[in-house]
């Protein structure tokens, strides 16, 4: 059992969703990320994922689009970003941490090297968005194997001739994409996103997360309300691009937080 396993049966257990966020690793720099990430968890963060700094995002909207060079121009890399997790991992050993990016640098680094130095620093689950169901031999069966589990993506054009392959490996939890583009660009709409998880839900036993479009603390709670958990990226990625100190961020994270775990 990982910790996203154990993470959620807490969460089942205790009758609640699941509350998970996004903030880029390194961004603003790499002091300051590791500050906030070690503050997620008191602000009732269940699952951390922590994004990768890459030059050419594909998925993301603006605002993650710009805290990619910031953390990179500070001096992040992927070692850095494993260190990052290191250093968390020594006063929290139970909060699981996804890492979420692009194949780019795992591939440049070597796919057994990468995942044996991320299962040492204590990474639980891969989001790579990139690496399609058809690719599961590059990356997603050697993590399962290595004892990561490999997060897929679900949206609303995964029909049901689609669905099925791309939930053939995925483990830990089923991430849907509550909206068709990238992220931060449209709202999440609870009336639409409830009857596609309960499609996706009805081919497999994982939890479905919803992501992208969430930015306030009713958001939060809708959509967790139709899902087992919710997502939110931009908008805390945009307080920290305002330059609002860790204890404000961290203030509004709480408040989704509540949100979420108030479904």
């Amino acid at each position: 059992m990982t910790r996203i396993d154990a993470k959620f049966a807490e969460l089942n257990a205790a009758g609640k969703k699941a509350f998970v966020a996004y903030v880029m690793a390194g961004d603003p720099d790499y002091d300051a990320s590791l500050e906030l990430v070690r503050g997620l968890p008191g602000a009732g963060v269940d699952i951390i994922e922590l994004g990768l700094p890459f030059t050419d995002p594909m998925a993301d909207g603006p605002t993650i689009q710009l805290a990619g060079p910031r953390a990179l121009e500070a001096g992040m890399t992927l070692q850095r970003t494993l260190d990052l997790a290191t250093e968390f991992r020594k006063s929290d050993d139970s909060t699981p941490i996804v890492l979420m990016g692009y194949y780019n640098p795992i591939y440049n680094r070597g796919v057994d090297r990468f995942l044996s130095d991320a299962k040492a620093a204590g990474i639980d689950g891969l989001i790579v968005v990139d690496l399609p169901p058809e690719e599961d031999e590059e990356l997603c069966i050697p993590a399962q194997a290595a004892g990561i589990n490999f997060i897929r993506l679900a949206t609303p054009t995964t029909d049901d001739r689609r669905l099925p392959k791309v939930l053939q490996n995925t483990s830990g939890f089923v991430y849907y994409v509550s909206v068709t583009g990238i992220t931060g660009a449209a709202e999440a709409q609870a009336g639409d996103v409830g009857p596609e998880v309960a499609r996706i839900k009805a081919s497999t036993d994982l939890p479905v997360i919803v992501g992208f479009g969430i930015n306030t603390p009713e958001k939060s709670q809708a959509i967790a309300s139709v899902a087992d958990g919710a997502v939110v990226g931009s908008a805390i990625v945009g307080q920290i691009a305002a330059g609002k100190p860790a204890a404000e961020v961290l203030g509004f994270v709480r408040s989704l937080a509540d949100g979420a775990h108030r479904a």
